[in-house]
């Protein structure tokens, strides 16, 4: 049943997407996807880099995100504007707000009843990062009583930490930079978060130990609006291409992550 659905919705955006090459056909779809002239990609900002975090540069913003954004409006031929957040969570609840057109976030059930989402590009492990001086060895020793673990608010890995963690209290906080120093400081037992991103904070915070296990799987995709079928069908056919034809693998090279295979859905 769901192969036939997905065939079918396959065959309905490849259609769209032919039709936007139309000189008609392209109008519509700018009128859908950038009604303001420009394409406004909503980015979240932290030093945490990967697939889905950008960072604030002196002369703007940097990330695969950012990247992905500028390749988008160039296929366009609209310029590009950034809308930057601090995490996830605030992404999806300006959906509604229109101030925004395309972006690239983790994907869960939840977010799907409230945008369109496109093919995933990254799967991310994720796990736990624990204090300096830590007992905890593994997820049973971490999840107890007494044990304070940080996410960032309202994404899909504080969402997967708290169903995961049944004795262990979740907290989620708005930025990662928050998190950050509260685990440094100590004052958090454990943070929640993608392993590639937390290997590189324990090198910043000496002490630190990132659990082997792994908890929960991050999908992260492009979305759009609900209800804007010539943008998903846009949005749908440019990251379907983008493994293939070196638009991706440029946007992690970019972005420190020469190293980090392409991991798609």
């Amino acid at each position: 049943m769901f192969k036939q659905f997905w065939s079918g919705m396959s065959g309905l955006l490849v259609g769209l997407a032919i039709m936007t090459t139309t000189p008609a056909g392209a109008d519509a779809l700018k009128d859908e996807i950038a009604p303001t002239g420009k394409l406004r990609v909503a980015i979240a900002i932290s030093p945490a880099g990967g697939a889905f975090w950008s960072t604030k540069t002196e002369t703007g913003y940097a990330g695969v995100p950012v990247d992905l954004g500028k390749a988008m409006a160039e296929q366009l031929g609209v310029p590009v504007e950034y809308v930057a957040h601090n995490n996830s969570g605030q992404i999806v609840d300006a959906t509604s707000k229109g101030t925004w057109d395309v972006t690239f976030l983790p994907k869960d059930p939840e977010r799907e009843a409230r945008m369109s989402f496109g093919p995933i590009y990254e799967v991310a492990d994720a796990t736990y990062i624990v204090k300096a001086g830590s007992a905890a060895m593994n997820f049973q020793t971490l999840d107890q009583p007494g044990i304070k673990v940080a996410a960032v608010n309202n994404t899909t890995t504080m969402r997967g930490a708290i169903a995961h963690l049944k004795n262990a209290e979740v907290t989620g906080y708005q930025t990662y930079d928050e998190i950050f120093g509260l685990l440094k400081s100590g004052e958090v037992d454990a943070f929640a978060l993608s392993r590639d991103q937390l290997n590189a904070m324990a090198k910043k915070i000496p002490g630190t130990r990132v659990l082997d296990e792994t908890f929960k799987q991050t999908v992260t995709a492009v979305a759009v609006p609900l209800d804007h079928p010539l943008a998903l069908a846009f949005a749908t056919k440019f990251m379907t291409e983008a493994p293939s034809n070196g638009v991706l693998r440029k946007a992690y090279d970019n972005n420190g992550l020469k190293d980090n295979p392409i991991r798609v859905k």
